[in-house]
């Protein structure tokens, strides 16, 4: 867990409004629940999948707006696309969080972590117009792709259950791909700085 702490900055501070994960349920499979397994789970499966999970949803909540009201045409193609895969990734995240007999909900609520998209990002993003829209939804996605992928590499390197480790290798080349395409948008080295 400490590897993934020091890697979040994770400090309870200025998002005075706590989010909610969106839990999505589906129909116990045929066989039924499974029972949480927890042999091999380490503190750094428990940190990373309790971090992705939020984070993945507030990208996502940020994605959404990108996809209505983004000016720049590309980014908005980007904005659908990423949003899709995000979503996916929440598909497998939120299993694996019932897995491990951990919560649906979101520990992180109200901290101000790197690369987390809180309600104060989301809310200057509803008040954002045109280029000034654009630029913050840049900014805001690519911090939240560089941070989602260091610290799924510190589960790579520091978990213990093999299922956390396969998901988050396949974040950080999701991440670095996305990054890269980012990267590519028109307007983006501006809004970069």
């Amino acid at each position: 867990m400490l590897v993934l702490i020091g890697a979040a900055g994770c400090s309870p501070a200025a998002d005075p409004v706590p989010r909610t994960a969106e839990v999505r349920t589906s129909a116990p499979s045929a066989t039924g629940s499974a029972a949480p397994t927890l042999a091999g789970t380490t503190a750094t499966d428990v940190g990373w999948v309790q971090l992705m999970a939020p984070m993945s949803q507030q990208a996502v909540n940020l994605l959404t707006l990108a996809v209505e009201r983004a000016a720049e045409p590309r980014l908005r193609a980007f904005a659908v696309r990423l949003r899709s895969d995000h979503e996916a990734e929440l598909d497998r995240l939120r299993p694996l969080l019932t897995r491990m007999g951990l919560p649906l909900t979101d520990v992180h609520a109200g901290h101000d972590m790197p690369g987390m998209v809180t309600e104060r990002d989301l809310g200057a993003a509803r008040a954002a117009e045109g280029p000034a829209f654009d630029r913050l939804v840049v900014v805001q996605i690519r911090d939240h792709l560089r941070q989602s992928a260091h610290v799924s590499r510190s589960e790579i390197t520091a978990g213990g259950r093999a299922d956390a480790r396969e998901l988050a290798a396949v974040l950080v080349t999701a991440r670095e791909a996305s990054l890269a395409e980012l990267e590519r948008l028109p307007g983006t080295v501006r809004a970069l700085g």
